[in-house]
């Protein structure tokens, strides 16, 4: 099998482009987690804690500025998008036990080809 071949295999399966879409799908929800933490939590915050902005939250250590808002802010986006997430995939696997614990019913058709088998094998 040629490099080519082997290769245009291994990037047509069905688990690559699907991750593909992942990554995509992913990052532009972790645009939209960034763009409601910058718009409405993190003034919030700073409001609450009486600043201008998370990205004004620092302090010294000597002649040090160390600026830890834009540290927080990271962490507030990356717990969000870690909640949400778990959220979606523990509900597509409660969907998906559902559908293994539900009886398989026959569809019409299946019905009436089970019946003629049946009728044939008397």
């Amino acid at each position: 099998m040629g490099f080519i071949k082997e290769f245009k295999d291994f990037a047509m399966k069905g688990n690559i482009v699907d991750l593909a879409v992942a990554v995509i799908i992913g990052s532009a929800f972790g645009k939209i987690v960034t763009a409601l933490t910058e718009a409405l939590i993190m003034p919030i915050i700073s409001l609450i804690m009486g600043k201008g902005g998370m990205a004004d939250v620092k302090f010294m250590v000597g002649n040090t500025t160390f600026p830890i808002g834009i540290f927080i802010q990271a962490v507030i986006d990356f717990i969000l998008i870690a909640l949400v997430l778990f959220t979606l995939i523990k509900a597509m696997n409660s969907t998906i036990k559902k559908k293994e614990d539900a009886p398989a019913q026959l569809s019409s058709t299946d019905k009436l080809l089970t019946e003629i088998r049946d009728s044939i094998k008397k």
